[in-house]
């Protein structure tokens, strides 16, 4: 019987050719799961990548450290030690994030029907149970953001199964919001202007100089200051905002378009401002 050979060969063929297509891959042992660190690097003896949130110093040789395995050097894939983890893999994995994707991670038939239902549609690949949908654009990875659906993004692994079908459409902001948790409700106050306060002569509170234009220019420094994941910064800065300032009425055409301003310096584009505006409303159910 050669079939397992085979198949674990086929392993390895598959992972070189999307390493040369610049997707980072490992190999999956059963279920699933990735090789475990080597008695060298148990507990991160070795000292390279602590609780795996970084990809680096250690120079282990062998298949360590789950989704920071992932390379795309065929010289490290086809190592002594790497081929002896393809003899007994199961699949192959690869590393969303470092491919540059987000991989929505749809686990059974009921969250297919969500999905279709309320994401944009991209590139489909069927799995045992369910679907991935991928998009163009990484983000944090979040664990059962609503029953049956998984984020598999940055410092995450996901099983290589095919390249699916449709087009790979980047990644929107309602994915992005899905992994935002409700914001604090501390600042109650504002929330409940619906008629004037006394005393304060009918007008909202932080129309005063130092808190309202204080939070402004606070929101403009965290979009101008941002050197990564622009995109994400500037959805997230916009939902920090209304969510302080969205009830009240306080915000003009002024102040949003001071936010709007530095976040198309920064490169968006006002379509993208304007989603991430609309997308942050949704959000907090303004």
């Amino acid at each position: 019987m050669t079939q397992p050979t085979d198949i674990r060969g086929e392993h390895l063929t598959t992972a070189l050719s999307l390493a040369a297509s610049g997707v980072p891959v490992l190999p999956l042992r059963a279920g699933k799961v990735p090789f475990g660190n080597c008695p060298a690097c148990t507990g991160n003896a070795c000292g390279g990548r602590p609780n795996m949130k970084t990809p680096g110093p250690c120079q282990c040789p062998d298949v360590c450290h789950a989704w920071a395995a992932a390379t795309t050097d065929p010289h490290i894939l086809t190592s002594p030690a790497w081929v002896a983890a393809w003899r007994r893999a199961a699949a192959v994995a690869y590393h969303p994030g470092g491919a540059g994707v987000t991989v929505i991670d749809l686990d059974d038939p009921a969250a297919v029907q969500w999905a279709r239902a309320t994401l944009p549609a991209t590139r489909t690949v069927t799995t045992t149970r369910g679907e991935h949908w991928i998009y163009q654009g990484t983000m944090p990875s979040s664990n059962a953001i609503r029953p049956g659906v998984d984020i598999k993004s940055l410092m995450q692994y996901a099983r290589w199964l095919g390249n699916g079908t449709g087009i790979t459409t980047p990644l929107p902001d309602t994915v992005r919001a899905l992994a935002v948790k409700n914001p604090p409700t501390t600042r109650t106050a504002p929330q409940r202007l619906s008629v004037p306060l006394r005393g304060h002569g009918g007008e909202c509170p932080h129309r005063t100089p130092t808190y309202l234009e204080r939070g402004i220019a606070m929101a403009v420094q965290r979009i101008s200051e941002a050197r990564s994941a622009v995109h994400a910064t500037v959805y997230e800065t916009f939902l920090a905002v209304l969510s302080t300032h969205g009830r009240c009425g306080c915000l003009t055409d002024t102040h949003v378009n001071r936010l709007f301003t530095a976040a198309q310096a920064k490169g968006e584009t006002p379509r993208h401002c304007t989603d991430a505006w609309t997308n942050a409303l949704t959000t907090l159910g303004l």
